[in-house]
């Protein structure tokens, strides 16, 4: 089973070969290296992704490149945590872009939802029936318009 790893704090400049030869001494333990860089300037978004072969290895490579100095740039290199399933069909939110910090967040929130199990689906049926909050505003005036429209016609 291969064992994903995130490489953080990455310099803006820095291009895959560069973070690929970081990575070499390493080279026959590596499955891939992924640099996520942004879809409209091309340039990397401060983190990547390192694939290695096993759980060991993983630890190794945490150990020894976490706190390496590249490009005056501090690395920080960790388990990456499971991809999180989006929800909403957000273009800009690629599994492959999220942050830890993000997948965190929802870590923790389906922690705490296993112990009320009730009350996660009561919660989950109210945020059905309530509005969209970017469309509340807009949904209230066509509120107020059908109701001016049937007080006329009546």
């Amino acid at each position: 089973m291969s064992v994903r790893l995130y490489v953080g704090n990455l310099p803006k400049e820095l291009e895959r070969q560069e973070l690929e030869s970081v990575f070499a001494d390493c080279a026959e333990d590596l499955v891939s290296v992924k640099l996520i860089s942004d879809r409209k300037t091309g340039k990397c978004r401060g983190f990547g992704f390192v694939t290695v072969k096993t759980d060991e290895q993983a630890d190794a490579i945490v150990e020894k490149f976490n706190g390496y100095m590249l490009q005056e740039s501090s690395l920080k290199v960790e388990k990456a945590l499971p991809r999180s399933k989006s929800k909403s069909g957000d273009s800009n939110n690629t599994s492959d872009s999220t942050d830890n910090a993000a997948n965190n967040a929802s870590s923790n929130r389906r922690k705490g939802n296993r112990n009320r199990r009730g009350s996660a689906s009561a919660a989950a049926e109210s945020e059905a029936t309530q509005p969209d909050p970017r469309w509340a505003q807009e949904l209230e005036k066509l509120k107020e318009l059908l109701a001016a429209q049937t007080t006329t016609t009546s």
